[in-house]
């Protein structure tokens, strides 16, 4: 395609303490469209000590099921607030809303089966990387 990048072999990461996973500095912020959820404070607090205990771990793997639960939680959060909610503010109707939690609960259990699969087989490296984009998207 024009106007596609085309990938070139990456430089070594930097040495330095900081945690893998995590940019040397914040990105720089850009005029490109985003979109945002917001979701409870305890499920903020809950993520953020969890992301800190994995940084910090000699081996992050034995956070696998913890990490996995978070981001079951975070993408269900994410899914009721763009869809379940302006589903709601719609006025669709009970019956409407009432297929649609029964369907948004089936796409629920299978995408937490896939997840809890993923990340149960992932190392320390992209456990930490995992870290390091949540924390990116919490900015």
């Amino acid at each position: 395609m024009p106007g596609m990048a085309t990938p070139s072999k990456r430089a070594a990461p930097p040495k330095g303490r900081r945690a893998p996973g995590l940019p040397a500095k914040p990105p720089a912020r850009t005029s490109r469209p985003f979109l945002r959820f917001y979701h409870s404070e305890a499920l903020r607090k809950r993520t953020l000590s969890l992301l800190g205990a994995i940084e910090k771990a000699p081996d992050a793997t034995v956070h696998r099921d913890a990490l996995a639960d978070v981001v079951v939680d975070l993408s269900n959060c994410g899914m009721d607030y763009y869809f379940m909610g302006p589903l709601k503010l719609a006025n669709a109707g009970f019956v409407l809303e009432r297929s649609a939690r029964l369907g948004m609960a089936g796409v629920q259990q299978v995408m937490a089966t896939v997840i809890r699969q993923i990340i149960g087989r992932m190392g320390s490296p992209q456990l930490l990387s995992v870290c390091g984009s949540i924390r990116r998207f919490m900015l």
